[in-house]
């Protein structure tokens, strides 16, 4: 094994590609809540069909997303794996009551970032079934808007979202979202040796807020939805 696979499967590795997988999927999330605030316009689905058009069929769109899927795997293999070296560690070190407060605090945080991780990809599965795939492989029906026929994925979110289970259900994945983010967005910035006394804290206001705006953002959409439909 070379240099660049012993970097990358040492602690110190994983821990950097988990934060530059972790800053694209904060950048991709902040361009699916754009994209899922076109449901909320008055048009009969016209803005968010016309999005879910252009986002399913434009090349460089495509390729993004295929690489965003491939980041979302990475991103759970390796934290899944740093939670496995973390609690190795914790009963490894017993002798050192020093050392084992100090891995006992780490392993806390990996522990429940591992759990609100595995949260969250269960719920990634569930929703890329119930949209990507079902557009892609399903029978999706179309709708033609100004003489122009696209997909209508606006009906099948529509139906999704008037059914109260599922909007209890995505709400209390965005709070496990909120919570997610709360560490992730510090610790990546951590990770990647940006800290100054300067910017530090700001960095840190930054993070608190986009961890509640961003999944707050997504969770209100359903309820709105459901408020004015269900």
């Amino acid at each position: 094994m070379g240099w660049l696979g012993k970097f990358l499967t040492s602690s110190i590795g994983q821990k950097l590609i988990m934060a530059l997988t972790g800053i694209f999927l904060l950048l991709f999330l902040t361009v699916h809540l754009m994209g899922n605030l076109q449901l909320l316009h008055d048009d009969g689905g016209l803005a968010f069909n016309a999005y879910a058009e252009f986002m399913g069929h434009n090349p460089f769109i495509q390729f993004v997303s295929k690489g965003n899927f491939f980041f979302i795997a990475l991103h759970a293999i390796v934290g899944l794996m740093l939670w496995a070296k973390n609690r190795a560690a914790r009963g490894s070190q017993k002798y050192a009551v020093q050392k084992v407060r100090a891995v006992n605090t780490n392993a806390g945080f990996a522990k429940n970032m591992a759990v609100l991780g595995t949260v969250l990809l269960i719920f990634i599965i569930i929703h890329l079934y119930q949209f990507w795939f079902q557009s892609k492989f399903g029978n999706l029906p179309t709708v033609t808007h100004d003489g122009e026929q696209m997909g209508n994925l606006y009906g099948l979110v529509a139906a999704t979202y008037t059914n109260i289970g599922f909007v209890v259900f995505y709400v209390a994945c965005m709070m496990v979202l909120a919570f997610h983010l709360w560490h992730g967005f510090q610790s990546a910035f951590q990770t990647l040796g940006l800290n100054h006394q300067k910017y530090t804290p700001a960095i840190h206001f930054l993070g608190k807020a986009y961890a509640i705006l961003i999944p707050f953002g997504l969770a209100i959409i359903p309820v709105i939805f459901y408020l004015q439909n269900g």
